[in-house]
């Protein structure tokens, strides 16, 4: 379970906590499951926390994106960088895992700075780390002074750079690579909320433009609160779209996201499907992109330079 995909800690702690119970009151929870919130820093503390830990919480990922101020200017986010320790600290007291989430590749944003960002997160301990190049969406504010010359466009060199240091820091204190993105302390410590996404499993999404996927079903939800709530007090679907993922898709998605996993993926499946044909699992391997030794063994993995480019590297296995 995973309450993000914005700031749910804005809200006082006695909300999340009745959505909890609600969920669990209409279906039940597993005695094991993870139950993640995603932090701003700003907004909690050990109290907090410890509400979430009482109701059933268990886990905490924190919005660091940077430990440079000018960096999370640009990015236009408005936490003290000095309250991400404080977060981190707060939610371990409280016996909460942790997790903090970076973004690199920000214009103005230079190597040391990276560097700086990611040493500050590894000093804080923490049981996982996300680490996500800048994507600048069209109509941002970051799109508009992209394009007007404010600011300078990403560079992909040096992102690629700063995603070779993040490995080799990262390795270095302990962390290792599950999927392209992220890097955890242990197997327990993956994100299963991640790995359900790469492995395109089931889904529903509650609230305000959530997306869902079930039984090759997706949908989303109304943007909009007020429309939203408006369906659910009448009693109607608050569902804007939906799609039926058919079976061509639902294959050629798998590819797509499991292929970022570090489990790899089974050569057996690909070539079943009409992927992976021999001459392009050679021309792979010859380009350093999988690993050639794993291959023998029945797994299609990337190395870290395929992670780099996994995305051509999917292109060239759905040929």
């Amino acid at each position: 379970m995973f309450f993000g995909g914005g700031t749910p800690t804005l809200l006082p702690a006695e909300d999340l906590v009745a959505m909890l119970e609600k969920l669990k009151d209409s279906f039940g929870l597993a005695t094991d499951a993870e139950v993640t919130t995603e932090a701003n820093p700003d907004s909690v503390d050990e109290e907090y926390f410890a509400k979430l830990k009482a109701a059933g919480f268990n886990r905490v990922s924190v919005g660091m994106q940077s430990a440079v101020p000018h960096v999370l200017q640009v990015l236009e986010r408005t936490h003290n960088p000095e309250n991400v320790a404080k977060a981190v600290l707060a939610a371990k007291a409280a016996g909460l895992q942790t997790s903090v989430d970076l973004i690199y590749g920000t214009p103005t944003e230079s190597l040391e700075d990276w560097v700086q960002s990611l040493e500050q997160a590894i000093a804080l301990n923490t049981d996982h780390v996300s680490a996500y190049s800048l994507i600048v969406e069209p109509g941002t504010k970051l799109a508009r002074q992209i394009k007007s010359g404010e600011v300078g466009s990403p560079d992909e060199e040096l992102h690629a750079e700063m995603y070779e240091v993040a490995e080799v820091l990262l390795t270095r204190a302990g962390f290792s690579n599950y999927e392209v993105s992220n890097w955890s302390k242990n197997v327990e410590t993956r994100s299963r909320h991640n790995i359900a996404y790469w492995k395109s499993m089931d889904w529903w999404g509650y609230g305000p433009g959530a997306h869902s996927h079930v039984g090759g079903v997706r949908w989303w939800n109304v943007k909009n609160p007020s429309a939203y709530t408006d369906r659910i007090v009448a009693n109607l679907s608050p569902a804007l779209e939906r799609e039926l993922v058919d079976e061509e898709n639902r294959d050629i998605e798998r590819v797509m996201l499991e292929a970022r996993l570090s489990d790899g993926m089974e050569l057996t499946w690909l070539k079943s499907k009409g992927f992976a044909t021999a001459e392009t699992i050679s021309t792979l391997i010859a380009e350093g992109l999988i690993d050639g030794t794993a291959v023998f063994s029945g797994t299609l993995k990337l190395t870290l330079r395929g992670r780099l480019l996994a995305d051509y590297v999917v292109r060239k296995l759905l040929g």
